[in-house]
């Protein structure tokens, strides 16, 4: 009999399976179970934006696009850079369309990491930064934030943890899980350590519509000297509820948005050609279907947290994404007890802190992609299960 252990990668075999997915196989079996574990907003993507990838499939455009994608997208995207985040791209050679925001960041990893070299990534982060730089033989370092800090990376921090071998800083925010945000002050605080060093920067932005201050999201490749060694990683998932369509795209200097598309065209050759014209809708007409999806998301945000503080429960303020962090240390439970507990007494699901790194521990992620309804019946469980403890 063949033992698979052997044959396959030993990369593989040390890489842990992902905290989330584990949740979300249980969940899956379990009959009327109340979910607050899934990043994914509860809109259908809006109509025009569906009846434009519908029109191409009957226009008959089902053939692959270039390998950086329909150019013609990418002048949308170059545009919509500018009109919203001030920043300025080429189409045809600092722009590549991608399968989801994943392969961006997969593609952005490849192309510039070697063997040995370390990857700064804030924590609690979004599960597969460090799982891909383990697969490419990078070194993935943690730097760990804080809720005192309300979970945004410092520049003592950051300090703290370069070396000779230090390549890339992944700067994931609006952040997944906890909902923090970094102002443009922040970010000149890391801008001002980076300058004068070759660390690169790698700039995950999916969540950059969604956040909830009077001052729009700032991209530190919008700080001086920064657009020259900062990749900029965004998408439709999150924004314009198109998360199936799997459509992503980067943005960065040509040298290495080239080495990206280099992989991209071995590895996948294309993104979906119909999201590509959905997409192209989205950026020319979505702007008041972002604006009416934030609106509700921040209802949600403002219900969510009031309801945690009222019950008892500690959580600073979420400012960005759909995502609130909170505190469960005082139940004298880990993150996995806690959830596991919620999840097999009260049939209500959340995600435990530590699936998004060790400083996680202690914390609870709950999604308010839902809607009021739902958040409200799981609220009531989770009230339910501490009172009991």
């Amino acid at each position: 009999m063949i033992d698979y252990n052997e044959l396959l990668s030993e990369k593989i075999l040390n890489i842990k399976p992902s905290g989330i997915r584990k949740f979300f196989d249980i969940v899956e079996e379990m009959k009327d179970c109340i979910s607050l574990g899934i990043g994914e907003p509860d809109f259908v993507t809006p109509w025009h934006i569906r009846e434009a990838g519908i029109r191409s499939l009957e226009e008959g455009h089902t053939y692959y696009t270039s390998n950086s994608g329909l150019i013609e997208l990418r002048n949308e995207i170059s545009d919509y850079m500018l009109r919203r985040f001030h920043l300025k791209y080429c189409p045809k050679e600092e722009i590549v369309i991608t399968v989801g925001g994943s392969e961006a960041i997969d593609l952005c990893l490849r192309a510039l990491i070697n063997k040995g070299d370390e990857v700064l990534i804030p924590e609690p982060t979004f599960v597969c930064y460090s799982p891909i730089t383990e697969l490419i033989g990078g070194v993935p370092v943690a730097l760990n934030t804080t809720m005192k800090n309300n979970f945004r990376l410092t520049a003592q921090e950051l300090k703290s943890k370069i070396t000779p071998k230090t390549k890339l800083l992944i700067i994931p925010y609006p952040n997944n899980p906890t909902g923090a945000i970094m102002e443009k002050s922040d970010l000149e605080a890391i801008a001002e350590v980076l300058r004068g060093t070759n660390i690169l920067v790698l700039s995950d932005e999916l969540y950059a519509e969604l956040t909830y201050t009077n001052n729009n999201h700032c991209s530190i490749a919008n700080l001086e000297g920064m657009s020259e060694r900062t990749i900029v990683i965004n998408g439709f998932s999150k924004a314009f509820a198109m998360t199936g369509w799997r459509l992503g795209f980067a943005c960065g200097p040509s040298s290495i948005i080239g080495a990206m598309t280099k992989i991209h065209q071995y590895a996948i050759m294309s993104a979906p050609t119909t999201s590509q014209y959905s997409a192209i809708e989205a950026l020319k007409n979505g702007d008041e279907d972002v604006l009416h999806m934030k609106e509700q998301y921040n209802q949600r945000r403002r219900f969510l947290i009031s309801s945690l503080r009222q019950m008892g429960i500690e959580c600073f303020e979420p400012l960005g994404a759909f995502y609130a962090f909170p505190s469960i240390k005082k139940f004298g439970l880990s993150s996995v007890e806690f959830c596991e507990r919620l999840l097999k007494e009260h049939k209500c699901a959340v995600i435990p802190g530590n699936a998004f790194g060790d400083s996680g521990e202690g914390y609870i992620r709950i999604s308010y992609a839902y809607s009021m309804e739902r958040i409200a019946r799981a609220l009531k469980c989770i009230e339910t299960f501490i009172n009991s403890l």
